[in-house]
């Protein structure tokens, strides 16, 4: 798998970190709102760390 591939599943798996941003939201979530934060933290860590080893082209 070549980087830029990888950089386009990373961006379509960031982009779906608004919804566990949503979902930390909903009153209802109870005791699962620790793993929803808990799954937001890990992505960022992901992201951030991708993001290091693969710099954006300019």
């Amino acid at each position: 798998m070549n980087p830029d591939t990888i950089r386009k599943k990373v961006k379509a798996i960031e982009s779906e970190r608004e919804f566990l941003v949503q979902l930390l939201n909903k009153p209802d979530l109870g005791i699962l709102s620790i793993d929803v934060k808990q799954a937001i933290e890990e992505l960022d860590e992901l992201i951030d760390e991708f993001e290091f080893t693969f710099p954006e082209k300019t």
